[in-house]
């Protein structure tokens, strides 16, 4: 079975009491979890802990992990500049590895019900488990805190919880529990007390009041200074650096400037790259001019000495051995992924230089995109050949089952929809590529053309697996729509 990785990462509203943390982390110790970090913050009153593992564990910690921070911690007791409407706060649940978003959803919903039926605590759902486009929004759920709900949760049907009755519980008030990206919490302090200035730099910089994409702010006073905390919930789309500089001009328009940040819990290796690139100006950035970098690449044996000839050499020589995967599908996947990193470069290329300012933003845009459709048409090479391999697995195990034919269908659906996939995503390379054109610079216009020639192939090619399976499904309905998916994509 292929293993899966989720992130966790609970707030519970206790930063103060070692000896309540402590439990609450022991409790949420099993087998195939594993504690990356652990923040308290005794001016928020909070803590912040990241756990990863395997799907189930990693549930069944965040639930313990509620249990017994409803034993420990009293909300009619508890005062703090953060604000929150439950002893565990908030529960997010993150895509690392062999899961999607979407099985992130399931499991902020069973781990939701999970907390109503063992300790009678409402549940929300948030992000991009939300039942609603208002719940989407966590500030929205939390507005009011816990004292503000608790007066006006058994009257108002807007606070009607996803789980649990319209009640808060005594003590632990109600969980929010949901699925997202990887978020990066990032506070800015300013050389002044007064939080005022603070608010109106959050109000300026979050999204909700028209300031930059993917940032959600507040104003706290924190250690005797004025603090703008922040979530970035899109990092590559909106990156730290450009919030850091927000932050800046927005302190200036008050006679103050930043004096530090700090992170909250674990950030990205890529975030600071990228803000490294930027601060400093380098030429030509890239990640694989990290020294740590290339040692990891190196010891992977994603290179090896030899040159690039023999990082690509093993798949090469594996495509030509006389077995039946990887195959025709996996070397579309690649193909389409070397278009997209092809394409990537070139963007990578122009912005941040002078000549370029002023397309910073499609250019920062079409990055973040193609290192998605990167991700996911590599994840396509292995994921092609593991479903040819099922196809041929249904087959054999058809003689001795009576529902034989059931199980090909399954198998060579799923086999379809790999390559469709495939053909959907180098399409979109495409016309990324094509927008770079004209803001990009002319001089790399052939490594465009390459990227767009890759992409073509590898639509061909994928479209060429989807269609052998296609002659051998008996699902007419099924048939037919990818049918008409494959002709939007060949137009």
């Amino acid at each position: 079975m292929p293993s899966t990785l989720v992130e966790c990462v609970p707030n519970f509203s206790e930063g103060r009491d070692k000896a309540k943390v402590d439990a609450i982390v022991e409790a949420m110790k099993l087998p195939g979890v594993f504690l990356l970090d652990r923040e308290m913050d005794s001016d928020h009153n909070r803590c912040v802990i990241t756990l990863v593992g395997e799907r189930e564990p990693v549930q069944e910690a965040a639930i313990r992990g509620a249990g017994k921070a409803a034993e420990l911690i009293n909300l009619t007791q508890h005062q703090g500049a953060h604000p929150r409407m439950g002893a565990t706060d908030v529960v997010p649940f993150i895509p690392i590895d062999g899961v999607t978003i979407e099985d992130c959803v399931a499991m902020a919903k069973h781990v939701g019900a999970e907390i109503w039926k063992r300790f009678q605590i409402p549940v929300y759902l948030y992000e991009a488990a939300a039942a609603t486009p208002e719940r989407q929004n966590l500030e929205n759920i939390r507005r009011g805190q816990f004292e503000g709900i608790r007066a006006d949760i058994a009257t108002n049907p807007a606070r009607k919880p996803d789980y649990g009755e319209p009640r808060l519980h005594p003590t632990a008030g109600a969980t929010v529990v949901g699925a997202r990206k990887f978020l990066i919490a990032y506070n800015v302090f300013l050389n002044t007390p007064d939080v005022d200035i603070a608010k109106k730099v959050a109000k300026a910089v979050r999204f909700s009041n028209g300031g930059l994409r993917y940032v959600k702010g507040a104003g706290f006073l924190v250690r005797g200074m004025a603090q703008v905390s922040m979530n970035l919930t899109d990092f590559e789309q909106t990156p730290i650096h450009r919030v850091f500089e927000y932050v800046k001009r927005e302190a200036a328009r008050y006679g103050v400037i930043p004096v530090s940040s700090e992170i909250v819990g674990l950030i990205p290796k890529k975030a600071l790259e990228q803000a490294a690139e930027w601060f400093l100006q380098v030429e030509n950035f890239d990640s694989s001019l990290i020294l740590e970098n290339r040692l990891t690449a190196v010891m992977g044996g994603k290179m090896a000495v030899g040159g690039l000839r023999a990082g690509v050499e093993p798949f090469i020589e594996q495509l030509a051995a006389p077995t039946a995967t990887p195959g025709g599908g996996s070397a579309a996947a690649a193909s389409g992924a070397m278009a997209a990193a092809l394409a990537n470069m070139v963007a990578s290329m122009s912005r941040g230089k002078k000549a370029y300012s002023q397309y910073e933003t499609p250019l920062s845009e079409a990055i973040a995109r193609l290192g998605q459709l990167r991700e996911e048409l590599k994840a396509a090479i292995d994921a092609d050949a593991e479903s040819y391999d099922l196809v041929m697995k249904a087959y054999k195990a058809a003689k001795a089952s009576s529902d034989g034919l059931g199980a090909i269908n399954a198998a060579l659906k799923q086999a379809t929809t790999v390559p469709l996939g495939v053909a959907e995503r180098v399409v979109e390379v495409v016309k990324i590529a094509s927008t770079l054109i004209p803001i990009t610079n002319p001089n790399m216009k052939s490594d465009l053309a390459t990227a767009v020639a890759l992409a073509k192939a590898a639509r061909a090619g994928a479209l060429s697996n989807v269609e052998i399976n296609l002659e051998s499904l008996k699902d007419e309905a099924f048939v037919a729509a990818t049918r008409e998916k494959m002709a939007a994509m060949q137009e």
